[in-house]
């Protein structure tokens, strides 16, 4: 099949890109970023925002892929404007099977940007196309540079009573490939990691990992999504779940030796070739970034 992935250049784009092609897939990718067609790739520009573009990138493709969140922007401009823009080319273009990613919770908490995901999988279920919402847990990844951001601090904050459940984008994306092969589920279906941590045990085994020495001091966070969060709201018992744990992804075994250079570089999730590109702009909670900064055509 063809297939379009918009958020080709996040965290979840740049696991899925490569899964795809694997599994034997084209593959045509949109970017707001000019770049060039390389590999089995096929790079199409276009900006989910205004619309320029769209229409030419869904032209001919069996399945998209809409990852794409997020932006400078604001989530609430690719989350909405830019599904209801994408939606509208596909009926145009021949009525793709649109799987859309969105966040466990979303449902059960209309709060900030899970009030975007919301809004853009009611969309989706309205449009008429073949569709999929597949709602995941927040990427091993995205947490990961979240907590690198407050590395420089000497003191980190912990809520004991939060819990996470952190997923590998790369188990996301085989996820994904299976449900393209499935055909429209026309339902929402969830996807988390094998185990929930609270915010304490989720820290410090992350300190060990990156050989920090930061004493983390117990506090309450504020806010509702966090007592949403604290109520269990975010957690999914769907099955089937992710296999790596927060601590396989902190410390992942090593490869085994392998003949095929290129096999040993990109099966794996956790390899380099499948990871995103760093981007400061690029924030997420659990779902997908990759909408890029604007470029001048």
């Amino acid at each position: 099949m063809r297939i379009l992935v918009t958020g080709a250049t996040g965290t979840l784009g740049g696991a899925l890109v490569p899964a795809l092609l694997r599994a034997g897939h084209q593959v045509r990718a949109l970017s707001r970023t000019k770049r060039e067609s390389r590999g089995n790739v096929e790079w199409r520009w276009g900006d989910l925002v205004s619309g320029n573009g769209v229409a030419d990138a869904v032209r001919d493709v069996d399945v998209i892929a809409h990852l794409a969140t997020g932006g400078r922007k604001g989530r609430g401009a690719v989350d909405v404007t830019g599904t209801r823009k994408l939606i509208a080319a596909a009926r145009e273009s021949g009525y793709a099977h649109l799987l859309y990613t969105s966040v466990v919770g979303a449902d059960r908490v209309a709060i900030g940007h899970l009030r975007h995901k919301l809004e853009a999988e009611r969309l989706v279920c309205e449009s008429d196309l073949g569709w999929t919402i597949l709602r995941a847990t927040p990427f091993h990844q995205s947490l990961d540079r979240r907590l690198s951001d407050f590395e420089s601090l000497p003191v980190l904050t912990v809520d004991r009573t939060v819990p996470w459940q952190p997923v590998h984008a790369g188990e996301v994306a085989t996820r994904i490939t299976e449900l393209i092969a499935a055909g429209p589920a026309l339902d929402e279906i969830e996807y988390g990691g094998p185990q929930v941590l609270s915010t304490e045990e989720l820290v410090k085994t992350w300190l060990q990992a990156r050989n920090l020495h930061r004493p983390c001091l117990p506090v309450r966070f504020p806010g509702s999504l966090y007592a949403a969060q604290r109520a269990g709201d975010l957690l999914t018992d769907a099955e089937p779940k992710g296999r790596i744990t927060w601590q396989g992804y902190l410390f992942p075994p090593p490869p085994e030796p392998s003949d095929d250079f290129a096999a040993e570089h990109t099966a794996s999730p956790t390899s380099p070739a499948n990871q995103p590109e760093q981007d400061p702009d690029l924030h997420v909670y659990g779902g997908d970034e990759g909408y890029e900064r604007p470029t001048r055509g």
